[in-house]
């Protein structure tokens, strides 16, 4: 019998803690529900290969670790490998129980980045929880706050993955059909220098370790979730309007916020045209429509 295509789904840390929520465990768990439903739903048709975000995740305990006075500060590389185990545990325990017949098995990820990649010296990678604007004197000075919508947000450095250092293994793991968790928070950013790989202080944007991940993979599409329900021009405007299928080349000639929507679009980009696959984006609640064509945005390659 053959194979079952494979997908690889990039989960945005916003569809597991919505804007303005509380960072909490319980209203993290009642998220985690809702894409472990969905989840388990495509994986009726498809090999799944899921990719995390951890936004709000590695800035709360980067919060937590800057309250603790007695100890020096853990660096983001280690921060965000603790994002990977904690929300790959709840991630793979909910799928459990909604695939009781399957295995969901969790791999902590490293990414190989380009330690002259100039994003080190830009940061412009939204992490933790939304401030209002009286709020942003009682910050860290040292911190630089971008706006995201309506709010405001730390931001740290995102390089461009250059690797996924754990890809055989994944592929070892979808081979024997157990959906495989990965790449959580974008992976690990990891730099080598003198043949040896060491953690560096940043968060690679978790769509474009997507996209590369589904390319190392060969996959056959890749669908982006995240807390918009298709990619919209002139977006909180008055004139904005959605996009429902699109080509990747006509998609390249637009314009999209670098700190939200553009990596999402840049990242499914790249992978249409390296791989002549499908790619989407929109809503959790609507993974299964997007695919269908019923919802969200598709990307696809030129019918020329």
């Amino acid at each position: 019998m053959s194979k079952k295509p494979v997908l690889v789904v990039a989960l945005g840390g916003n569809a597991l803690l919505k804007r303005g929520q509380p960072l909490e465990a319980d209203l993290q768990q009642k998220n985690i529900e809702l894409a472990a439903q969905q989840l388990a739903a495509l994986s009726q048709d498809w090999r799944i290969v899921l990719v995390h975000g951890n936004g709000p995740q590695v800035g709360l305990l980067a919060l937590q670790n800057e309250a603790y006075q007695d100890t020096k500060p853990y660096p983001l590389d280690i921060l965000v490998a603790e994002t990977q185990g904690m929300i790959g545990y709840l991630l793979q325990q909910a799928l459990r129980n909604y695939l009781p017949n399957s295995s969901a098995v969790c791999v902590i990820t490293q990414v190989l980045t380009d330690s002259n990649d100039p994003a080190y010296h830009s940061p412009n990678k939204y992490i933790g929880p939304s401030y209002r604007r009286e709020q942003l004197s009682q910050l860290d000075p040292s911190w630089q706050i971008k706006p995201d919508g309506d709010y405001f947000r730390r931001v740290v450095a995102s390089p461009r993955p250059q690797k996924i250092l754990e890809t055989p293994v994944i592929s070892h793991l979808l081979e024997d059909n157990h959906l495989v968790i990965c790449c959580g928070g974008g992976g690990v950013p990891v730099i080598e220098q003198n043949n040896q790989l060491q953690g560096t202080p940043a968060v690679v944007d978790k769509d474009l370790a997507a996209a590369l991940l589904a390319e190392e993979l060969d996959a056959d599409a890749l669908l982006i979730l995240t807390d918009a329900n298709a990619v919209y021009l002139n977006w909180n405007t008055p004139q904005q309007s959605s996009l429902s299928d699109i080509t990747y080349q006509a998609l390249q000639t637009m314009s999209f916020d670098q700190g939200s929507m553009g990596p999402k679009v840049q990242a499914c980009c790249a992978f249409v045209e390296k791989t002549q696959g499908i790619a989407a984006i929109g809503a959790l609640d609507d993974a299964l429509d997007i695919l269908n064509g019923k919802q969200g945005t598709r990307i696809h390659p030129s019918h020329s």
